[in-house]
């Protein structure tokens, strides 16, 4: 065994270890503090919503347990395994010269199967989990279409940008890691323009907000903000889920308010402003421009160091892969490069965490702080999230504050 094949392996059993084990941390915590409302807590949220939000997070957790535990072992078959040269040498059986055509189909199917292996558990949270817990409002008709939509939407804007990236790694020097990063900034770009007005409709449907003196209130705010928006509109999210939320969409002129009908239905106006604020203030502090950057400057370094590896025998060898190819080279780094790089998590975490503080802050400035705080426990309650996250699970993978924290820091 070699070095790079030990580090791999290692570090491929050594995460799925610590995910399965903070899981279990998260659940017993969870646990132990079922049967005790937060003193914050106490008058707004009964002991049987909490205790229903502790079953419900427990559930959720112990489905992500299986999910990691399966997606080690798919990678350990693709790699070690030798899945990912079967694949190859069937598809060069078949396409022995086409090489950019080839290794398309090779990395489609690697996804492809991936992509089988996770119906049933997705498929398992809808219809059994959030079944069981009264949030799936999801018809197994519509789970299946949403399945065959997202699969066409994802091969009609994948496909041409993963031919150019093959193109480009043939035929563009040793320079071509550039030119994709340039290309894949562009289209991550294009993206944020045009999905909330041909992508998202797909999948929901999106009506301008009706209510006059809501939507007087809201532009009143979006104003005093500097805030301008192509529109506000409530997004019918009770057809798959109860569960309610708010967001901005889009980048430049084409930003959207949209709210979830649910949000709309359990929040009052005071609230819903409340909410908005907070949205508000992720634009003030330009945390969706910050986290663009992050993102063009986390793949600029991880396509240079592709442009490294895909040179590199060792790098296909330790992997269980006998024939190198700029396709298998490409593949093999989306898979592995999640290893190398779960243990920064905390790091993400945090500075999400951070955006959220100050969008609070934010929030109390140009609001009503009570109102915020009354909207997110009103949220809490009716999401069924959990009001006890267990802290070292919670710097791995919350990207909001733990409740308790938060709305201390709001009544401070």
């Amino acid at each position: 065994m070699t070095a790079f094949t030990a580090l791999f392996l290692s570090l491929l059993v050594l995460t799925t270890l610590i995910r399965f084990w903070l899981g279990r941390r998260h659940i017993a915590y969870i646990q132990s503090h079922r049967n005790t409302v937060p003193p914050a807590f106490a008058s707004n949220i009964s002991l049987d919503a909490h205790r229903k939000a502790a079953d419900y997070s427990s559930a959720k957790t112990r489905l992500v347990i299986t999910e990691s535990l399966v997606q080690a072992v798919l990678l350990f078959v693709f790699t070690l395994g030798g899945g990912l040269q079967w694949i190859d040498e069937a598809w060069r059986g078949i396409l022995p010269d086409a090489e950019i055509f080839r290794g398309a189909l090779v990395i489609l199917s690697a996804f492809v199967i991936s992509s089988l292996i996770e119906i049933p558990l997705d498929y398992y949270k809808a219809f059994v989990v959030d079944e069981r817990f009264g949030f799936n409002k999801m018809t197994r008709s519509m789970f299946f279409t949403d399945l065959i939509k997202h699969a066409v939407v994802g091969l009609a804007l994948g496909a041409p940008l993963l031919f150019a990236a093959l193109w480009l790694m043939q035929g563009a020097g040793s320079w071509w890691w550039l030119y994709l990063w340039v290309l894949w900034s562009g289209f991550n770009l294009l993206m944020l323009a045009v999905y909330p007005t041909v992508i998202a409709p797909l999948f929901n449907k999106f009506s301008p907000l009706t209510d006059e003196a809501l939507k007087t209130r809201i532009e009143t705010l979006l104003t005093r903000c500097g805030f301008k928006s192509q529109g506000l509109y409530v997004m019918d999210g009770s057809r798959r889920s109860s569960h309610g939320n708010a967001y901005f969409t889009g980048f430049g002129a084409a930003k959207r308010v949209v709210f979830f009908d649910t949000l709309l239905d359990r929040l009052d106006a005071d609230e819903i402003e409340a909410v908005l604020a907070h949205e508000l203030g992720h634009f003030k502090h330009k945390h969706v421009i910050k986290r663009i950057a992050l993102m063009f400057i986390v793949s600029f370094f991880g396509l240079a160091l592709l442009g490294w590896l895909v040179n590199q025998p060792w790098f296909y060898a330790d992997l269980g892969v006998a024939n190198p190819s700029n396709y298998m080279a490409l593949l093999l780094f989306i898979l592995v490069s999640p290893v190398f790089t779960f243990l920064f998590r905390p790091l993400l975490a945090g500075y999400s965490r951070k955006n959220e503080f100050e969008a609070d802050e934010y929030a109390a400035t140009h609001s009503n702080a009570k109102h915020l705080v009354e909207a997110l426990v009103k949220l809490y309650r009716d999401n069924a999230s959990t009001l006890t996250p267990d802290p070292l699970h919670s710097a791995f993978y919350d990207s909001h504050p733990p409740a308790s924290i938060r709305i201390a820091k709001l009544e401070s």
